[in-house]
This record gives structure tokens, C-alpha cells and sequence, in this order.
């Protein structure tokens, strides 16, 4: 296996696998976004702290469950944003990640994809959260929007395409959601959480009702 692996990637991206940095979950995170499919064989959530004053972001975690190339973008990511603004941070793209890996075969390019994906969605939480975007306007598509980004783990697609969210309801600010969870797998508790999360982070959502059909 080291030998297979020393002949696929380069040094530097061996060196991120055997030794990540900025592993491990943020109990005081202000945003984090997961991304992926552990059906598809790589998924991550990304932790950010930023400060106000100056929308620095001062810390960044992540949790990667996925290979060697998954591990290493989103060590190498963090690395290189820990101290950026958040514009400087949103403007890095997959190439980027890349190139500081020193290259990564082709099959793998999809794992710097994820690591940027990751990173933009956490930012857009955290400034969502902090009215530094506009807000848009609270209605069913936005909420359905916002779900796209929900993945069922056991089947690799997001729970809007898999038709398991029936029905959105949107009055004022109070949304109601009804989700069949039937294909949830053993994913059921954490396809919730990252329902609630994510709908009670939108703006102007008063009041938050999911219901579930098993």
C-alpha cells in the first residue's frame, strides 16, 4: 500500500495524510457546513471562528471521512485560510488546493472540489448568520434550496432530489417541513439535525415545525 500510494501522490500530500492539521470538531464554531456523501465515500464538515471586527477567520476544523486525497485537500485547506479574510478565503478554488499539494491524479480532483465546497458553504452560513449578504426572501424555494444542501449518507443524494421532504409551508416566519425519512437508513438522527440547523440559521425564522414520517 505505501509503495501504491508514493507512486499516486506527491510527498507533500502524503506528509497532510500522516500528519493533518486543524483535525477535530469546534464546540464554539461560528458556522459549519458539511458537504458529500459518505455513500459516495467522501464527506466533510468544516468548522469556522471568525472575528467580527475584522472577519478574520481566526480558527478552522474539520472532520473527513473519506481517503488519503480527502484528508490531505482539506488539511492543506485549512492551512492556507487560517488567518484570511473572509474575501480572500472565498476567492481560493480547487486548483488552488492542487497546486499546494503539488498535484493530484485526476480521479482525485473531486476531493479539492469538496474541500473548497466545504469551505464556501461555512463561510455562507456564517455570514447568512451575520445579515453580512442579503438575506433573501423567506419563502418554500428558498427552504428548498437550503435543503438541497441536506445529504442522506446512505444513498448519496440530497433528501430534496430523493423526494423525501413532501411538503414546505412557509407563513411569515414560520416554516413547517414534512419530511419521509423511510430511506434514511441508519441516518435518520442526523438527517434531523442538519434540517433543524440549517432552516433555524436562515434569517427571519421565527418558528421552526419539522415532521416526520417514518
Amino acid at each position: 500500500m505505501e509503495s501504491l500510494y508514493r507512486r499516486v501522490y506527491s510527498d507533500k500530500l502524503l506528509e497532510h495524510f500522516r500528519n493533518p492539521r486543524n483535525v477535530g470538531e469546534m464546540a464554539d464554531a461560528d458556522a459549519k457546513a458539511t458537504e458529500g456523501s459518505l455513500a459516495c465515500g467522501d464527506m466533510v464538515t468544516v468548522f469556522i471562528k471568525v472575528d467580527p471586527s475584522t472577519n478574520v477567520i481566526t480558527d478552522i476544523k474539520f472532520l473527513s471521512y473519506g481517503c488519503a486525497a480527502n484528508i490531505a485537500t482539506m488539511s492543506v485547506m485549512t492551512e492556507m485560510v487560517k488567518g484570511m479574510k473572509l474575501e480572500e478565503a472565498k476567492k481560493l478554488t480547487f486548483k488552488d488546493i492542487v497546486n499546494a499539494l503539488g498535484g493530484l491524479p485526476p480521479t482525485k480532483m473531486h476531493c479539492a472540489v469538496l474541500s473548497i465546497d466545504g469551505l464556501k458553504s461555512a463561510i455562507r452560513s456564517y455570514e447568512l448568520k451575520r445579515g453580512l449578504v442579503k438575506t433573501p426572501e423567506l419563502d418554500e424555494s428558498l427552504v428548498r434550496s437550503e435543503l438541497r444542501h441536506v445529504m442522506n449518507p446512505w444513498l448519496g443524494r440530497d433528501i430534496v432530489s430523493l423526494g423525501m421532504v413532501e411538503a414546505v409551508e412557509v407563513k411569515g416566519g414560520e416554516v413547517s417541513v414534512t419530511l419521509s425519512l423511510a430511506k434514511a437508513g441508519g441516518f435518520r438522527d442526523f438527517i434531523l439535525k442538519e434540517v433543524n440547523e440549517r432552516l433555524s440559521a436562515l434569517l427571519n425564522v421565527k418558528e421552526l415545525k419539522v415532521v416526520v414520517k417514518d
